[in-house]
Order: C-alpha cells, then sequence, then structure tokens
C-alpha cells in the first residue's frame, strides 16, 4: 500500500519549477496595429510594491496571498490578468545601515532583494517576473527624472524655503522619524527649526479634483473619509493684517469673518518663515528661537489639542485689524500649525476656545461680538460658539445675524481691497527634498548665469555616484562627490553644479504601477497604447497607513501626466483593498516583545500552503487577526487530508462516469460540491470573503470524508476535484498536485467551476429549532413550507418540547429558510 503522506517539500518544489520553467504567470502586452476583438477582458491586479530590507514579514505574505487569490480567481473566471511586482529601494533604512557598518546602501538592498526574491518563489506567487524592477535602478529611475522634468517644465514643481528639522551636531535635516522626543536619534543632540530652500511638487493645484474624484473610485469609505480629511477644504475668507513697523501684509485664513471685530491679537505658526524676520531687533530673538526649536520637535497632535496648556512668545511687532484700524499684537504659539491655512491666524478669544485658553494665559483682551443666550459671556467663562446678532461691531453690521454679517463683511473687505471671499485647503504642497545620499538624484543644475537649468532629458538618468561616506555633513552626502557636483551648464555651456538633494522616495512610489505596463521599453518610460491597454489597476491591495500620502500622491501624478498628455487615465487604482494586520498574543509583532512570526520559518516548517491558506482563513482579511499555532496546525491538517483522499481515489483508477440523475450519498455529495462551488464563487466575487470560501472547501471535504464508504467513485472523485479546483487560488501546491493526479490536467487551465442550480435547488432542508435563542433540536422541513407548518414542527421537535415543558411560550419568531425561535419564561 503506496505511502498517502502530504509531503508539502515535495509538492510545492515541483510545481514551482514548472510554473517558473514555463513562465506561466507571465503575460504578453497587444501588440500595436493588432485587432483587440474578441480578446479576454483585462485584470490588473497589484500589491502595494514592498521596501526590501531584511526579510519578508507576515504582513507581505497576507497582502501577497490575498492579491495572488484575486489573480488566479480573475485568470480562471476569463481574464488576461497582469499580477507584477518590484521593490522600493530608495530609502533611509539602507542609508542608516551603511552610516554604521560601510556597506554601500546598495549591497544591503541587493541582498534583500535576493531573499524576497527567493521568498516570493518559495511561496509560489503567481507573479510575472518578466516585468521585475527596483526603484533604484537607473532604468527605472531615469524616467522619474523624466517625470520630474516634466512637472517643472510646466511649472508643476519649483523651490521655495521651507522649515525643516535640523541637528547641529550631525549638521544635517532630519525626518520627523528620525526626530525621538525633540532630540537626534542618532546623537542625541537637541533637534533645531532652520529654514532650507526645498523642491516642492504643486500637489494644491489639484485638491479640487483630488476631493471630487474620489466618488468615482471604489475604495473603503474610511479610507475616503482620510484623504478628504486630508485635503481640508473649507470656504471662507482671506483677510490681510498689516506690520506697519515691517511694511509686511499678512493674510489670515478664517472660517469666521463674521468674528472680525473680536479679533485682539495675532498667532504665528513656530514654522513660520517671517517668524525670525519679525524678531529682529526687538531684542525677543532668544526666547523666540528657543520657543521655535522647542515646539517643532512637538507633535501636530499634541500642539493642537484644545486642553494642552497655552504656550507663547510675544514677536515685539504688532498688525493691523483691517476691519477696525486696531493694532493688535503678534505672537508665536505652538497651537497654530502651518498646515493650515497661511500659517497665521486672527485670535478671537471671545468665540474661539484655544485663543480663549491663550488670551487668558497672557492677559489679553477678551472682546464678544455675537450675542447669544447671554450676550456677557458664559456663567463658566467658556467663548460662546453659537449663532446670533452681531454687537461690538462696526454700526453697519450691529444687529445683523451673523450669518448675513459673515456675507456682509466678506463684501465690505472685498470692496476695500483688505480681503476676499476663499476656498482654503489643509494639504500643502508635496515637499520632495531630501539631503540624503540614497534617493533618486533631482536632474537639475545651478548656473551662475542660467539659474536652474533641467538635465536635459537625452542626458539623462543622472546617475547616483558612489561616496566614501554617507553621513550628512551640513549638507547632503552628494556634495562631497565633488567631480560629480562639478558640470556644466546645459544651455550655456559654462560651469555649474548639480542639484544635491535627493528626492522623497514616494515620488518613486507614485508611478511605478504606470511602469509595470511596458517596463524594459528603453526608448520611453511606457507606451501610451500598452498603458491605455492595462490601466488602471483594476485591484489594488496594501495597508491602510498608506490611505494619505501614497495613493494620494499617486493620484496627483495620474493627474499631472494625463494634463501633460502623457497618459489617458485619471484615477490610478479603480479598486482598492487595506488588509488588516496580523497580530501575536493580542499585541502588535516586534522583536522587543518576542512575538514575531517568521514566514521563512512557517514556510519552511509547515509548507507555503498551509500558511497561505492559514492567513486567508484566520478571519476577514480586511480586519486583524490574532496568530495562533493551533490554528495554523488545524489548516495543515485540512490540507493533508484532502491531498491523502485526492491521492486514495486516483490510485484506484478512473471509475465510470457520474450517473446523470444521481440519488441517496451520491445526490448529498454532488449537491454539496455544486453548494461549495457557488459559496466560494460569491465569496471572491465582488468580496474578499476569503475565510468563509475556505470554511466552504473544508465543509466539502469534510463531507467527502463522511460519505467515502457510502457514496460511488464517481461522485467522490467529482467532489474531490471540485475541492482541489476551488482550494487552488488558496494554496496553489497542493490543490494542483490533487487536480492532477485526479485528473492529469493543469487546474489553473481549466476555467473556474459553475454551479449546477438544479442541485442547488432542495425539496427539503434542516430547520434550526431554538428556544430563548439557543439552539436545541434540527428537524428536516420541506422547502415550500409555511410559517404555520415551521412553527409547528419546531414546537414538535423532542429536544424543545423537553426545554418549553413546565415554562409558559411568549411568542414564536419564525425566519423561514432558517430557523425557529421559542420564546418561554
Amino acid at each position: 500500500m503506496p505511502d498517502h503522506r502530504y509531503d508539502p517539500n515535495d509538492i510545492e518544489p515541483r510545481w514551482q519549477r514548472v510554473w517558473a520553467d514555463e513562465r506561466t504567470w507571465e503575460v504578453a502586452n497587444p501588440v500595436a496595429g493588432q485587432s483587440q476583438a474578441g480578446e479576454e477582458p483585462k485584470s490588473y491586479v497589484l500589491e502595494m510594491l514592498p521596501y526590501p530590507s531584511g526579510e519578508p514579514h507576515i504582513g507581505h505574505l497576507k497582502v501577497y496571498s490575498v492579491g495572488d487569490a484575486v489573480a488566479h480567481f480573475h485568470r480562471r473566471t476569463g481574464r488576461r490578468v497582469l499580477h507584477p511586482m518590484g521593490y522600493d529601494a530608495f530609502g533611509l533604512p539602507a542609508e542608516n545601515h551603511a552610516i554604521k557598518t560601510g556597506q554601500h546602501p546598495r549591497a544591503s538592498t541587493d541582498a534583500a532583494i535576493a531573499e524576497f526574491q527567493r521568498q516570493f518563489r518559495n511561496w509560489g506567487i503567481s507573479i510575472d517576473w518578466s516585468r521585475e524592477f527596483a526603484t533604484c535602478d537607473p532604468a527605472y529611475y531615469r524616467w522619474t527624472q523624466w517625470i520630474f522634468n516634466e512637472l517643472y517644465r510646466n511649472g508643476l514643481a519649483y523651490r521655495k524655503e521651507a522649515a525643516v528639522k535640523w541637528c547641529p551636531n550631525d549638521q544635517t535635516v532630519l525626518a520627523n522619524e528620525q526626530v525621538i522626543d525633540g532630540r537626534c536619534e542618532r546623537c542625541g543632540f537637541e533637534v533645531e527649526a532652520k529654514q532650507l530652500e526645498q523642491w516642492m511638487f504643486r500637489i494644491t493645484d489639484y485638491a479640487d479634483r483630488l476631493l471630487d474624484d474620489l466618488d468615482t473610485i471604489e475604495w473603503p469609505e474610511h479610507v475616503k473619509t482620510m484623504q478628504r480629511n486630508w485635503i481640508g477644504r473649507s470656504e471662507g475668507a482671506e483677510v490681510v493684517f498689516r506690520c506697519e513697523e515691517l511694511g509686511i501684509d499678512y493674510p489670515v485664513f478664517t472660517t469666521r469673518p463674521d468674528t472680525l471685530f473680536g479679533a485682539t491679537f495675532f498667532v504665528m505658526a513656530p514654522e513660520h518663515p517671517d517668524v525670525e524676520r519679525l524678531t529682529a531687533g526687538t531684542g525677543n530673538e532668544d526666547a523666540v528661537r528657543d520657543y521655535v526649536n522647542h515646539a517643532l520637535n512637538e507633535s501636530n497632535e499634541l500642539r493642537g489639542a484644545a486642553d494642552k496648556t497655552k504656550t507663547g512668545v510675544f514677536l515685539g511687532r504688532h498688525v493691523v485689524n483691517p476691519v477696525n484700524g486696531e493694532a493688535i499684537p503678534m505672537y508665536v504659539a505652538d497651537y497654530v500649525l502651518m498646515e493650515y491655512g497661511t500659517g497665521a491666524i486672527m485670535a478671537v478669544p471671545g468665540h474661539d476656545e484655544r485663543d480663549h485658553a491663550f488670551a487668558r494665559a497672557f492677559g489679553l483682551p477678551i472682546r464678544r461680538v455675537i450675542e447669544g443666550e447671554n450676550p456677557d459671556g458664559d456663567a463658566d467663562g467658556l467663548p460662546y460658539a453659537g449663532d446670533g446678532a452681531l454687537v461690538n461691531s462696526a454700526r453697519e453690521f450691529d444687529g445683523l445675524p451673523n450669518r448675513e454679517a459673515l456675507e456682509a463683511i466678506v463684501a465690505w473687505l472685498d470692496r476695500e481691497g483688505k480681503g476676499h471671499a476663499s476656498v482654503n485647503y489643509r494639504l500643502r504642497d508635496w515637499l520632495l527634498s531630501r539631503q540624503r545620499y540614497w534617493g533618486c538624484p533631482i536632474p537639475v543644475v545651478h548656473c551662475g548665469a542660467c539659474g536652474i537649468v533641467p538635465v536635459p532629458d537625452d542626458q539623462l538618468p543622472v546617475v547616483l555616484p558612489d561616496v566614501s561616506d554617507y553621513a550628512p555633513k551640513g549638507r547632503s552626502p552628494l556634495a562631497a562627490a565633488e567631480d560629480w557636483v562639478n558640470t556644466t551648464c546645459p544651455t550655456c555651456g559654462g560651469p555649474a553644479l548639480r542639484e544635491t538633494d535627493t528626492m522623497d522616495t514616494f515620488v518613486d512610489s507614485s508611478w511605478y504601477f504606470l511602469r509595470y505596463c511596458d517596463a524594459r521599453n528603453d526608448q520611453a518610460a511606457w507606451d501610451p497604447a500598452i498603458l491605455h491597454a492595462w490601466m488602471p489597476v483594476d485591484q489594488y491591495i496594501g495597508g491602510v497607513e498608506h490611505a494619505i500620502l501614497h495613493l494620494m500622491y499617486a493620484r496627483f501624478f495620474c493627474k499631472a501626466l494625463s494634463d501633460l498628455g502623457h497618459i489617458d487615465v485619471q484615477e490610478p487604482f479603480a479598486r482598492l483593498f487595506t488588509q488588516g494586520m496580523i497580530t501575536k498574543d493580542g499585541a502588535k509583532m516586534s522583536k522587543s516583545r518576542g512575538n514575531v512570526v517568521s514566514p521563512r520559518e512557517i514556510v519552511e516548517r509547515y509548507g507555503a500552503d498551509t500558511a497561505r491558506a492559514y492567513i486567508l482563513f484566520i478571519g476577514p482579511p480586511d480586519q486583524d487577526a490574532d496568530w495562533s499555532d493551533e490554528g495554523l496546525e488545524g489548516v495543515q491538517r485540512f490540507l493533508s487530508r484532502l491531498w491523502r483522499l485526492s491521492a486514495e481515489a486516483a490510485e484506484r483508477g478512473a471509475p465510470g462516469p457520474l450517473a446523470g440523475d444521481p440519488a441517496g450519498p451520491d445526490l448529498d455529495l454532488v449537491r454539496k460540491a455544486h453548494w461549495a462551488i457557488e459559496k466560494v464563487t460569491g465569496d471572491l466575487t465582488g468580496r474578499f470573503a476569503f475565510n468563509t470560501a475556505i470554511a466552504a472547501v473544508m465543509e466539502l471535504t469534510n463531507e467527502i470524508s463522511r460519505l467515502r464508504d457510502d457514496a460511488g467513485a464517481a461522485a467522490r472523485r467529482f467532489a474531490l476535484e471540485t475541492a482541489n479546483s476551488l482550494l487552488f487560488p488558496f494554496a496553489p501546491h497542493v490543490a494542483a498536485d490533487g487536480y492532477h493526479l485526479l485528473t492529469g490536467e493543469r487546474v489553473w487551465e481549466e476555467p473556474w467551476p459553475v454551479a449546477d442550480q438544479a442541485y442547488l435547488a432542495r425539496d427539503t432542508y434542516e430547520l434550526v429549532c431554538q428556544v430563548n435563542g439557543k439552539v436545541r433540536d434540527r428537524v428536516e422541513v420541506a422547502a415550500d413550507a409555511s410559517g404555520d407548518a415551521l412553527e409547528a414542527a419546531a414546537l414538535a421537535a423532542p429536544n424543545v418540547v423537553a426545554h418549553v415543558d413546565g415554562h409558559e411560550v411568549v411568542k414564536v419568531v419564525v425566519v423561514p429558510g432558517k430557523l425557529v425561535n421559542v420564546v418561554v419564561r
């Protein structure tokens, strides 16, 4: 008797070799000029590209298990599937590793990519490897630089001063994540604020379209809400306050111009570029500088909290309130954020909670200009936030309802040239400069005669040079590569200096999905016809932590490139799925907690199919789930049982054909198989209910085991073929092996099974009988039984009778087709 033992170490490499040798998952691009009539519909399935650091983690296994299930289902339901991957390979981790070890960032990145490749192949993910690339490859970032040039030439990339976090010891700009409790994570020095020239993308030009077009895409509503809140559209007025001492106008945005007469002081954000200029010569320079440095090391959430003690420093200057000519003092305070409006506010303590707290702390006037229930103020001393008539304002506005006065005041400002109606966005232009080494070089030169000059397209890529020291010292590490920095101006031929800032890695990941469509094109970033054939991405899959920046930036790139005539889609991702996190012992996995689950170790011990099927079975994939070794072992037992049943059936040889009109156990098994087809198909169509789909295959397998001695060989084989076919998207190796043992065919080349509705219609069904909500019995009833008949059947069920005896029946709830609940007391 052969040893029918499930051995993933034999099965999985065998099928992986077939798929690799035959390049099974590669898909050809359409050929220009050929008719597309009769072609299969396309499906572009894409997971957010991973950052290759170390080796893949459990989150990678989950997101690619989800994506692969979708890709397999789409292939077998008649679609041409593009399912590529690559690596988001520039970034800080590799550079910091280089600073510590001296190893070139490319070396550690290449080693990580090799490990990702090895493990992803061992997982059996159906990737089109012919389109693979890393964003640090010059062949890729050549086109990143071309896109930058296109945006620059069309006014969507520009340079301006911006506030940055600066380490005075390391002499470098720090990213937010490199600042820990206000200090540099590397050296521990206190971080300071500094104004530096930075490169920006003009994403704010697209604020309305980014907002409005959310209605055109199928994304989770909570992700759309996050983007809407980040864009933060609000209507109001821009009002100009003038600092007469310096002759400078300061515009502010307010949604409450009806309270302008209540403005008694003026506050600027610590990041505001004019704070240093305003304090010059006032004697407050040191106090303001210390305050600004401290404020910039606190999170925006903490700074903006309503209950935070209000702090600030007088700037030694005043501005004039345009509606009443009153000179009001200027302060810098951390509760004002540069991200909102102009980074400066008119403070109205009589009608704003945080302004009120600041005024109380600094002894500033509090003036009520809207009359509420208590014209003299609330009894508890809080500001009044409601509607009412204007008071303590100009004669022409006093007595007007404040909403009516709002429009009248804005009209007056407009007539007087002191303000106008305005729409404001929380969204800020995208700061893309990084004073770091391991990133895409910005393709411009600085010429004394010509100014900023883009490197011509035919001279791209500007290749990142090798350097010996990756640690910044007051400038980007690239500045040390003097032979590289010193160049000639493409316009005048004179001496020029290359830009030494590199690009934010979000730039690389804002267009990679376009490159996959035509990844080997060395003449252009893409062929528009090929892009038209594949874009947009039909199903995008990734973590909700990217709901704002990555997804927003990718949408901006698509809209800008479309406006420039390079692509014909406005939105990159038609549908989005965000997967939940895998935890262990109820907590997020981390090395410090000792609760990290290694995909490599799990796959080596249990096999890729067990790992993949378990991670999809553990719960709804959009929700967090806690890892259980016992659950993992349960899934392996299921796979082993199905494979063993398949191997035993195959050994017995092909039975005769399934009877056209099966009866008894054969009919039960055939019905169960068609039920499973209907269930799994429904769970994969339009929703990602992988856990219940796998549960349905388990249920079918259990039924096969139960009826193995009663049902005929043909019915058992049909059910086993069906189980393997349905399992393939979740556990491709064992399903391919089982299906091939039974049929000699390749399951991925077979169409997805279709349920025969005749087998789904039943004369009877099992009615669940409850007493006070607890299941007490089950009875077989006619499919067309009336409500009265169902009630009678439930009340006659033996175990229901036993639990009702001695109690009063209060009511009977009948749910036809499902259950009857008898309520007693």
